[in-house]
């Protein structure tokens, strides 16, 4: 019951509480792999399929990690409606290979108490969703970058204590992501990008009792870099980003917009907004980004939608460290 509620909740949390009811139709046990992940994503209104923003580029477009120079280790966390989020990465370039990655996301939905007929508590449940993800990238050439992520899915219910009435269950499947991005020319600041997330795989659904499939989604956008900022601002630039979304099963459309104002290469402001076609809210964003040495943090928040279990807005906090 914990897992569809929160399905439910991240259902309304994407397309708005009022279509919710009737667009949960596919496998709503695994409409977690939806939920964005990474600050710098959010705090642009998740258009990033043609940036190239790290550890985070692994969950939006596994081609972003090609041409990576540094090793990363991450960590970025989410705290909104559906549960408390952690998807921890570690990305290893190479000159001669390519990048490789491998990432753990655990989405937390809260632990529940198990009593027994008198109402003392005998056990604990810790139902969780799990994603692991192995990835490479690689530059064909100087213009165009090409990747993929193999990702295994679990959706688990563990039980500490005397639970016997409930049992310990996990439920698995596999998808691939797809990416790749293009560059009008080596150096040209208008790049395109394209990804295809979640494609195969099935999951038992509580709502139609047969296995559906994931919630495959494919965007395309692009990112365009602007320096006319420093004319009047020194050391000043501005990165626009667009991109269209479409979702299967999940019966969704939108549009994403963000814009990232980076000021001499360290600090960073960022604003999104995510329409809905035939949706029944849209969501804006803010973030701030700073780095310093090999270290980079970066927070952003939401704005619409529905809130934290607290009221808060939701928010998401990312630490990077590249080495």
């Amino acid at each position: 019951m914990r897992r569809l509620l929160s399905s439910l909740a991240v259902a309304s949390l994407l397309a708005g509480g009022a279509r919710a009811q009737s667009t949960t139709t596919g496998s709503e046990g695994a409409l977690f792999l939806l939920l964005p992940t990474g600050a710098q994503a959010v705090g642009m209104g998740e258009a990033m399929v043609a940036a190239k923003p790290g550890s985070e580029g692994i969950w939006w477009n596994p081609a972003s990690v090609a041409g990576q120079e540094k090793r990363e280790l991450a960590i970025h966390h989410s705290k909104t409606v559906a549960g408390v989020g952690d998807a921890f990465s570690f990305v290893l370039p190479s000159r001669s290979y390519g990048t490789a990655a491998l990432s753990i996301s655990v989405l937390d939905l809260g632990e529940q108490q198990v009593t027994d007929d008198l109402g003392q508590v005998i056990g604990v449940i810790l139902p969780r969703d799990v994603v692991l993800a192995g990835t490479y990238a690689a530059q064909v050439t100087k213009r165009f970058d090409a990747g993929f992520s193999y990702k295994i899915i679990q959706l688990r219910v563990d039980c500490s204590g005397q639970c016997a009435t409930v049992g310990a269950a996990v439920e698995s499947s596999r998808a691939v992501d797809l990416g790749a991005q293009y560059r009008l020319s080596a150096g040209a600041p208008l790049t395109f990008g394209a990804a295809l997330r979640n494609l195969g795989g099935r999951l038992n659904s509580t709502q139609t009792n047969q296995r559906d499939p994931l919630p495959t989604q494919l965007e395309i956008g692009a990112m365009y870099r602007l320096k006319f900022l420093d004319r009047y601002v020194k050391d000043t630039e501005l990165r626009a980003s667009a991109s269209y979304v479409d979702t299967r099963s999940f019966g969704g459309k939108a549009v994403r917009f963000g814009t990232d104002v980076l000021y001499e290469g360290k600090v960073h402001l960022r604003a999104g907004y995510v329409g809905h076609d035939r949706r029944a809210d849209a969501t804006a964003s803010l973030g701030f980004g700073l780095e310093s040495g090999s270290f980079a943090f970066d927070i952003a928040r939401t704005f619409g939608g529905i809130p934290a279990d607290n009221g808060q807005s939701p928010v998401w906090i990312s630490l990077r460290y590249l080495f």
